[in-house]
């Protein structure tokens, strides 16, 4: 009886390693997201290229510009430079009433290319051609098109209606607002076309519905259109604001700042008075980054309302 009985022997207490041993597998998972062996190979050779990219020409390049505009002495040069308040009088103004005009003009374009028919659709392929043009070329055109003595526009007006037309590009606000006026017909085209595809996603049946209830014309418009477009309306105008802010391409090729620096904005000052014409580059940098304080609150607001717009969807 005592042979059969078997003594009790105690489990023995796993050595520290080999506990501890599944718990680095299940963290090592953890940190490769659950991918193991030849996924997890695959998957860094997919993202180390992104990475390298992100660091190479997104990283280093805002670290280096804050950097270059870190010394304080560089913002008090800055501002006590006239021609800069001039500046920054510009970049409000281009962005004010370039940005309003550009949206509400797209908006209502939208709603006749809305329309059936296959001339529609042709208008709209021609419509869309100005922004599918580079921009070098398209404002260079423009520059010549608007010179005072024999420009395209001036000697149209001439053989047409026997008009000496203006110096476009010889008075500030007529070179300043000829910017604007180049700028619109580069990117209307475009929102024109985000604007359609808001338009085009707002359901069919909310349509008929205001139809049966008499919404029809301008009621139609303002009690489905825009409260549906609201949103898209919104972003799109934070976007073009903050594209606007750095623009350098229409002012410098428009009127290259002239007549005597008077039609600079924030990017033109920046690169082409500072950087090139008096190679300060760090104090280029500083004038560009004087426009943070208005970048970032309305980069916030941007992330919110996408945020919102996914949470909807």
């Amino acid at each position: 009886m005592v042979d059969n009985i078997q003594t009790f022997q105690p489990a023995r207490p796993l050595p520290v390693q080999a506990a501890a041993a599944p718990r680095r597998r299940s963290w090592l998972r953890t940190m490769r997201g659950g991918l193991q062996g030849s996924e997890y190979t695959w998957a860094l050779a997919f993202l180390v290229p992104y990475v390298a990219v992100f660091i190479a020409f997104v990283a280093y390049p805002v670290a280096y510009g804050f950097w270059m505009g870190s010394k304080l002495s560089l913002y008090s040069e800055a501002f006590s430079d006239p021609i800069y308040w001039k500046t920054v009088v510009n970049t409000l103004v281009y962005m004010a009433v370039d940005v309003n005009l550009e949206i509400f003009l797209a908006l209502i374009l939208s709603g006749f290319f809305m329309r059936r028919g296959w001339w529609v659709k042709a208008l709209l392929m021609l419509w869309v051609l100005p922004w599918a043009i580079p921009e070098m070329p398209a404002y260079i055109s423009i520059h010549w098109m608007l010179n005072g003595d024999y420009g395209l526009l001036n000697n149209a007006l001439w053989t047409l209606f026997h008009v000496n037309g203006p110096a476009w590009l010889d008075t500030r606000w007529l070179g300043f607002f000829s910017i604007v006026a180049s700028h619109l017909w580069k990117w209307v085209p475009f929102w024109t076309v985000i604007m359609l595809a808001g338009r085009m996603a707002i359901p069919s049946e909310i349509h008929e519905a205001a139809e049966v209830d008499g919404a029809t014309g301008l009621r139609h418009f303002a009690y489905i259109t825009v409260p549906m477009l609201a949103n898209l309306y919104l972003v799109a105008t934070l976007l073009l604001t903050i594209f606007l802010v750095g623009d350098f391409n229409t002012p410098y090729f428009i009127t290259g700042g002239g007549p005597a620096m008077s039609t600079f904005t924030l990017g033109t000052l920046g690169v082409v008075q500072y950087t090139l014409g008096m190679a300060e580059p760090r104090l280029g940098v500083a004038t560009v980054l004087t426009a943070m304080p208005l970048i970032i609150p309305l980069v916030i607001i941007l992330m919110r309302k996408l945020r919102t717009a996914q949470v909807q969807l």
